[in-house]
């Protein structure tokens, strides 16, 4: 004998039979049950009482909107919509009565009506009459999941909006105190150390977002996201001073962007000040396919060569400013070191003969060199970095 496929109510079927007396008789004592049910509410919840007069008040029509509708619904004409009964409230509400104390609301009537059903009906009808109850509730129940979901979803689309504002106005320079309010709306805990990430945006940017939020939170973070065009933003918010702790945390992200170059801004300490972040990563962003084998994320201080060439002045006076300077004033001939180690393929023999010097002594003024500028000169990307620099700073200077 093949199995029985279970069969579930559908949503919306309609109400048990129910006699006219009986809907009567549940009619005529709504007024007192509504009553009685804003009791149970006030005795049970301590929160009923913090509400003001007017919260309070719509509280009450909601509760009497319910039973009224739940009367309704027992003539089974299809008049009756359970999710209608929210309706008699404003959407205000919504933020001082949240899902969970909804649910409460909706439990401490539905047993007040059952209580009333027991009081005032014959024995004979109550079964009929609290299945009924049972069924109307499971109606409620999802009118209210409705009503809150599409509430959720409008608050994250306004979110979502705010913080596209916030990230733009950091993006053109004009992240003022109202864009900074604006991101303490949004959970932003003015952090010590911001940083601004920029990438290529994934199929997906909203559920990269969010994805995001999550793992960043953990972390203890703070972070602003969001498209840009093609791009996917952040700003990251958090206990840090320099990158070394940043970009590790941004490796981990990376697999939420898309497959391109990842470029890391400087750390700045407020969200006022992250242009000077921005502005570094976005030119990062459109200079570093010029270098192919650039880490994955990559600050876009080690972009500095790629950015100057494609035409960022900051980048140029950067390389100008510290390095060849820092170089031409320290004299002891590094300059020149620099440049026939260059001019040689890196080989230190072969400019120590150039410059009539010992090979050791080419050897100390690479030392030197390493020790001013952060840069070691027998690698061939900083090589390339400090020769960029030198030519730069004959130009600017």
């Amino acid at each position: 004998m093949p199995a029985r496929t279970p069969t579930w109510p559908a949503a919306q079927e309609p109400p048990p039979r129910i006699k006219d007396s009986v809907v009567r008789r549940l009619r005529d004592t709504s007024a007192a049950t509504t009553t009685q049910a804003i009791g149970s509410i006030e005795q049970r919840y301590a929160w009923f009482g913090s509400l003001d007069a007017e919260d309070r008040s719509w509280v009450t029509v909601v509760a009497r909107a319910g039973i009224d509708g739940f009367v309704a619904w027992l003539t089974g004409d299809g008049s009756a919509d359970p999710s209608a009964i929210f309706a008699a409230a404003p959407r205000a509400l919504q933020r001082h009565i949240s899902l969970q104390r909804t649910v409460e609301v909706m439990r401490s009537i539905i047993d007040t009506v059952d209580a009333q059903i027991e009081k005032s009906l014959p024995r004979g009808d109550r079964p009929a009459a609290h299945l009924a109850v049972l069924h109307y509730s499971r109606e409620v129940a999802f009118a209210a999941a409705a009503v809150y979901a599409r509430a959720a979803e409008s608050r994250g689309a306004w979110d979502a909006r705010l913080e596209a504002m916030v990230v733009d106005a950091v993006i053109r320079g004009e992240a003022d105190e109202s864009a900074v309010s604006q991101a303490s709306t949004l959970g932003w805990q003015a952090p010590r150390g911001v940083v601004f990430v920029v990438g290529d945006s994934p199929e997906d940017p909203a559920f990269a977002i969010e994805s995001v939020r999550r793992q960043v939170n953990r972390q203890g973070w703070d972070v602003l996201a969001a498209p840009h065009g093609e791009r996917l933003v952040m700003i990251l918010g958090g206990d840090f001073e320099d990158l070394s702790v940043v970009l590790p945390v941004v490796s981990e992200l990376s697999t939420h962007f898309g497959p391109g170059a990842i470029v890391v801004g400087p750390v700045v300490p407020r969200l006022e000040q992250a242009v000077a972040s921005a502005r570094p990563a976005l030119a990062g962003v459109r200079a570093v396919r010029a270098w192919a084998s650039a880490p994955r994320p990559v600050a876009a201080s080690e972009l500095l060569p790629e950015r100057a060439l494609a035409g960022d002045g900051h980048a140029r006076r950067t390389l100008a400013q510290d390095i060849y300077t820092p170089l031409a004033a320290s004299g002891g001939d590094l300059l020149e070191t620099l440049i026939g180690f260059s001019d040689h393929g890196g080989s230190i023999e072969a400019t120590g003969r150039a410059l009539f010097v010992h090979p050791n002594t080419v050897r100390y003024r690479i030392r030197r060199i390493q020790e001013i500028t952060g840069l070691l000169a027998t690698d061939p990307r900083d090589l390339y970095v400090l020769r960029l620099a030198v030519t730069l700073g004959r130009l600017l200077s």
